[in-house]
């Protein structure tokens, strides 16, 4: 497993690893346990699949066209009444914001290079994608390491014996990802739905921006929370001051909500700290990007779990 760690990070297989993960876990809770229904939930799998690849592509649409739209009316009004309350801010306009970020990931410029290296990588990314769905749903349906109809009763060599210890680790890993990630996924619903009624209610533009990033972003903990609430805020100042101010308030309403939920589903059964979890998702960033940021509490938990199985 340590082994694996090292090569997901040298060659950057977090998202087969994470799709594999995510594949799997929709197609056991799909899977009724009748005769053929491993087949059906397969087939069911990939076509709601096909379905979220459809949703994704009108989203990142929607969102490619707003997010722009949002900087150019939301930072005049957030100067204006930083100099209404004397707030220094780090910008005066969109252009200095713009310099101020690109000085932030200036470090990062250096993985994007051209926009064909980029749209390239992101080809590499969707087949990564596709690739770790199709190893689940082969796993999924056959999850035996030999399949030939001998191998079944040989239990006395090594081969046997490593499929074994490697199917043991794996079940351990992905009891993790389902600990961790079953409950983010709740938790991030919860926190969407309620997001969604509160921006609808109140007609906030770019309303379908604001549901898709608060979902999207829940799957992250900690960090997660901060991107959505940015965007969320300002986009209330797009409408006035007034109303970002009771969007902040009724986020930080909502999160001690989520506090809650988390002591619910997960906080009797994670019992790592949070500046150990913040220092996962630090390292998990700088080695795999957001992929390593989504597996790092996953294997930070997988480790609790392994080590506390080894008597001394």
């Amino acid at each position: 497993m340590a082994g694996l760690g090292v090569l997901v990070v040298w060659v950057h297989l977090a998202t087969p690893l994470l799709a594999a993960l995510f594949a799997y876990l929709a197609l056991s809770r799909l899977d009724t346990g009748k005769r053929g229904g491993k087949v059906l939930a397969v087939i069911i799998f990939f076509i709601g699949l096909a379905g979220i690849a459809y949703g994704l592509g009108y989203f990142s649409n929607q969102t490619v066209r707003a997010l722009p739209e949002i900087a150019d009316q939301a930072i005049p009004a957030i100067i204006a009444w930083a100099k209404q309350y004397g707030i220094e801010l780090p910008f005066t306009d969109y252009d200095s914001l713009k310099d101020l970020a690109l000085d932030m990931v200036k470090s990062e410029v250096r993985f994007l290079g051209s926009f064909a290296k980029f749209a390239r990588g992101a080809s590499t990314q969707v087949l990564f994608l596709v690739a770790g769905c199709v190893v689940a749903a082969s796993i999924f349906l056959q999850p035996r390491f030999d399949l030939r109809a001998e191998a079944a009763d040989a239990r006395d060599n090594l081969y046997a014996e490593c499929c074994r210890e490697i199917a043991v680790r794996f079940g351990r890993l992905y009891e993790s990802f389902v600990t961790i990630m079953g409950a983010q996924i709740i938790i991030s619903a919860i926190n969407t739905l309620l997001t969604a009624i509160f921006v609808l209610a109140l007609h906030f533009p770019y309303a379908v921006v604001v549901i898709g990033i608060t979902f999207l972003c829940g799957l992250l903990p900690v960090v997660g929370n901060l991107l959505s609430n940015t965007i969320v805020v300002a986009i209330g100042f797009t409408v006035s001051p007034r109303t970002a101010l009771v969007a902040l308030i009724f986020l930080i309403v909502i999160h001690k909500l989520e506090y809650f939920l988390n002591s619910k589903i997960v906080g009797w059964r994670i019992h790592n700290p949070l500046w150990l979890t913040l220092l996962a998702l630090i390292i998990g960033e700088r080695l795999l990007g957001l992929p390593g940021m989504i597996l790092a509490p996953v294997v930070l938990n997988y480790l609790r779990l392994e080590t506390s199985r080894i008597p001394i």
